[in-house]
């Protein structure tokens, strides 16, 4: 998924009320109050028996919120804000208010109607692993989870990730497993260096030209600190590379691979739809949903090695990118 063109470049104060209006009044509807779903799924939950279950009581998923621009005004009204953003003095809705109506629909039905649908659970994704596996029989290790017991398993999702970039690649090396910081480098020498480690980078972790992050949770029935740290922590990642093209010129591909059907849909709307919102500020170059990887990621791959390409083109090897600079104290 790809930022719409139509919602971004726009000023921080238009995010600002999107996430206040979000926070305040919901992402979502909640399920039913006494209905217990965590004690009627299985471990790791699967979609089918989610919903069976769930038509068993009479009810469905509820759905990600959208809010009109009357809606809106009322609310700004309820807080006792200063309205003028979002209303003219007539009554009428302000420009930015149509455009924060028009995102919070687009937000919805982009979520409701697509993301829902391509968000795997464990057995679909074990299935697709071991079909890939078969068709690419590739060379790279496949890596476990981290969880324990009779749950440490094959991280499917991020293996298939693997598989679909090895298979692209035919050979180039990429860094699947970074176990140090991403760095970018000016004559040779280190210029910024990421806070964190990330779950990949192509070609290497020096000067990517591509980072990823992985957002795997198969067997998470609640949704944790550490998880709603997995999105922060791209933010994080996201700010750090914007700051890089900013001020070394140097653009980097952000991508965020999210899955697990439970995690995210059934616990975690909200923070899918904070993902959106960072999709479109900028801060994630595309966020790849679940079954979506198998048709989008070789795309991305092609991309990636043109872009190297053009790049060894314009600075061959030995010839420096930029010209020398004195450091000044």
């Amino acid at each position: 998924m790809k930022a719409n063109p139509n919602f971004t470049n726009l000023p921080l104060e238009f995010w600002a009320n999107i996430k206040y209006l979000s926070n305040q009044k919901g992402y979502s509807d909640s399920l039913p109050r006494g209905l217990k779903l965590k004690d009627n799924i299985t471990v790791p939950p699967e979609i089918k028996k989610i919903k069976e279950f769930l038509a068993k009581k009479k009810t469905a998923i509820p759905q990600v919120k959208a809010f009109t621009y009357q809606e809106i005004i009322d609310f700004f009204k309820s807080e006792s804000f200063n309205t003028d953003f979002v209303m003219k003095k007539d009554g009428k809705p302000t420009e930015m208010c149509l455009k924060m109506e028009s995102y919070l629909q687009y937000r919805a039905d982009v979520l409701n109607n697509e993301v829902e649908g391509n968000l795997m659970d464990f057995s679909v994704a074990e299935q697709e692993f071991n079909r890939l596996k078969e068709a690419i029989k590739p060379t790279i290790p496949f890596p476990m989870n981290k969880q324990k017991g009779n749950k440490k398993v094959i991280a499917y999702f991020t293996s298939i990730i693997n598989m679909l970039i090895e298979q692209g690649l035919r050979g180039t090396d990429f860094d699947h497993d970074p176990r140090k910081l991403a760095m970018f480098t000016e004559n040779n020498y280190p210029s910024r260096i990421l806070s964190r480690t990330v779950d990949g980078a192509y070609p290497s972790i020096v000067d990517p030209i591509a980072l990823w992050e992985i957002k795997e949770y198969y067997f998470t029935t609640s949704f944790g600190s550490r998880v709603a740290d997995g999105v922060y922590e791209s933010l994080l990642d996201g700010m750090e590379l914007k700051e890089v093209e900013s001020n070394l010129g140097k653009k980097v591909g952000h991508y965020l691979f999210v899955d697990a059907y439970y995690t995210w849909w059934i616990q975690g709307k909200s923070y899918l739809c904070r993902m959106i919102d960072m999709l479109h500020m900028g801060i994630i170059t595309e966020i790849i949903i679940g079954k979506e990887v198998t048709s989008r990621l070789p795309i991305l791959v092609k991309e990636w090695v043109k872009k190297r390409k053009l790049k060894q083109l314009d600075f061959p090897l030995g010839m420096a990118a930029e010209p020398k600079k004195k450091y000044r104290n």
